[in-house]
């Protein structure tokens, strides 16, 4: 039986003002990983190894968690990072009027459960990350550019589509193909 590595997301396009805070967070040499433009989703349910034999169904969860629901707008607004800023693992927009979203991921982690997916242990929160932290290098020009940002409107989007995504890792990163897409 074969396997992918999958996840649930909504793709979002590049935009400049995207693109100038990764040429800022770039420019600090701190020890990073962009996520490449193209590559820039809000993932609501990460899935790990799944049987390919699965993918119908999971398509059939998602159109159950979004039955009713028709394309909505939200907004990138503001910069910060997880966990903390002593020890920053990730860095992140976040998504104002983004309760739809978590609605959705809420109500396709639960169907997901039943059928053996692992239930998330944290609470939904609507985020869009930009980079991942390898060390602590230049921590503090790091931190300037995002206090830069922290309050900045970045862009509007329409939810328009919900995609089951296969991630395959590569040495020059991540390539995503589109499995499913789910219009709303």
């Amino acid at each position: 039986m074969s396997q992918f590595r999958g996840f649930i997301a909504v793709d979002i396009d590049s935009f400049p003002k995207l693109l100038e805070f990764e040429r800022e967070l770039k420019d600090t040499a701190a020890n990073i990983k962009l996520v490449e433009p193209e590559n820039v989703h809000i993932t609501l349910k990460f899935l790990g190894n799944t049987d390919e034999n699965l993918i119908d169904t999971i398509e059939k969860v998602i159109k159950n968690a979004v039955q009713g629901v028709n394309k909505f707008n939200i907004k990138l607004e503001g910069a910060g990072v997880f966990p903390n800023q002593k020890y920053i693992k990730v860095i992140w927009l976040d998504i104002k009027q983004g309760e739809k979203l978590g609605i959705i991921a809420q109500k396709i982690d639960e169907d997901l459960h039943e059928i053996g997916f692992k239930r998330e242990k944290r609470k939904f929160s609507a985020h869009l990350t930009i980079a991942r932290v390898r060390s602590i290098k230049n921590k503090e020009k790091l931190l300037w550019v995002i206090e830069k940002y922290k309050d900045s409107k970045f862009a509007e989007f329409d939810v328009n589509s919900i995609k089951l995504k296969k991630s395959e890792l590569t040495q020059k990163g991540p390539i995503y193909t589109n499995l499913k897409n789910i219009r709303l």
